[in-house]
């Protein structure tokens, strides 16, 4: 495995504002290494389409070699590792999405994002019902199989890392889970889960994240994290969601990504079941057992 030392060129890529996935894999068609791109001029870049004069100056003006040294410094501290589209960690699922990552900040165990994964999502302010459901169908899949994806929120999100960890208290044969997160991996978002963050990682899962430390929970993030959710996951399982919820863009981006789209029924008569009964009506495949996820091929 390489050192931070080595991979500080990716490093900087990521850390350059401005600088879109198409555009920096545009970028490594023609140069191949980031090393590469960070010694080109500004006469150079200027010969590269799609890339303009603001985004060029942001280029150039990241080239600091203290700033770089200081991610590094930090990262080896807090044991976070940088992977890029070339090493073998890097999920081969991801690829096969629009405008994969470039590169992912990865505290924990790498290896897990390439094994067979389900993402579990859903609303926030989630009910007794959808609380206890998520934790059912993640102990039970998570003991079958299938690693545990989801994105550390309140809610749903939490309650299907929990599934997780309880079954891995109980065997060491569960398999892991893996937080996807909008904000670099020095931040805790929200801070009421420092202590789910802490399990995640201790019993061998990842917390994984685009963007590089420094790298604040903006709105915006969360929608972009989404598709990476669902990038690595062979299918997601959606359990409450609102009319309008951020948790339908997730399922947007894994019907983009031919992933399989489970949803559990909801009450009628909540306002939480209106998004998840809705994608029942227009096909999603109604699941009532984590076995039915299970026997479906995915």
């Amino acid at each position: 495995m390489k050192s931070l030392e080595e991979k500080k060129y990716w490093i900087w890529f990521s850390l350059i504002e401005k600088l879109g996935c198409i555009q920096k894999r545009k970028l490594l068609e023609i140069y191949t290494t980031p090393e590469e791109i960070y010694n080109l001029g500004e006469k150079e870049l200027l010969k590269v389409g799609n890339i303009g004069k603001a985004t060029i100056k942001s280029i150039m003006s990241s080239k600091k070699q203290e700033l770089i040294q200081k991610h590094i410094n930090y990262m080896k501290k807090n044991e976070i590792d940088i992977i890029n589209v070339e090493d073998e960690e890097y999920p081969n699922s991801l690829k096969e999405i629009y405008d994969f990552p470039i590169s992912l900040y990865v505290k924990g165990n790498s290896s897990i994002l390439s094994e067979k994964n389900l993402s579990i999502i859903g609303c926030r302010e989630c009910t007794d019902y959808g609380k206890s459901a998520t934790k059912y169908f993640a102990y039970n899949l998570s003991k079958c199989g299938l690693n545990i994806v989801s994105g550390l929120a309140r809610g749903i999100d939490s309650y299907a890392h929990w599934g997780c960890i309880f079954a891995q208290r109980e065997s060491k044969e569960a398999c892991k889970t893996i937080a996807v997160v909008g904000n670099g991996l020095d931040i805790l978002y929200p801070r009421e889960n420092y202590v789910l963050a802490n399990e995640i990682i201790k019993n061998g899962g990842a917390i994984i994240s685009e963007y590089p430390c420094g790298v604040k929970p903006d709105k915006m993030n969360f929608p972009a994290r989404n598709r990476i959710i669902s990038g690595i996951s062979n299918g997601v399982l959606v359990v409450e969601a609102k009319e309008k919820s951020g948790t339908l863009i997730t399922v947007d981006f894994a019907l983009e990504q031919g992933r399989d789209v489970f949803v559990i029924p909801g009450n009628i008569n909540s306002v939480n079941s209106v998004g998840t009964n809705g994608l029942i009506k227009y096909g999603a495949k109604m699941v009532t057992c984590f076995q039915e996820i299970l026997n479906n091929e995915m």
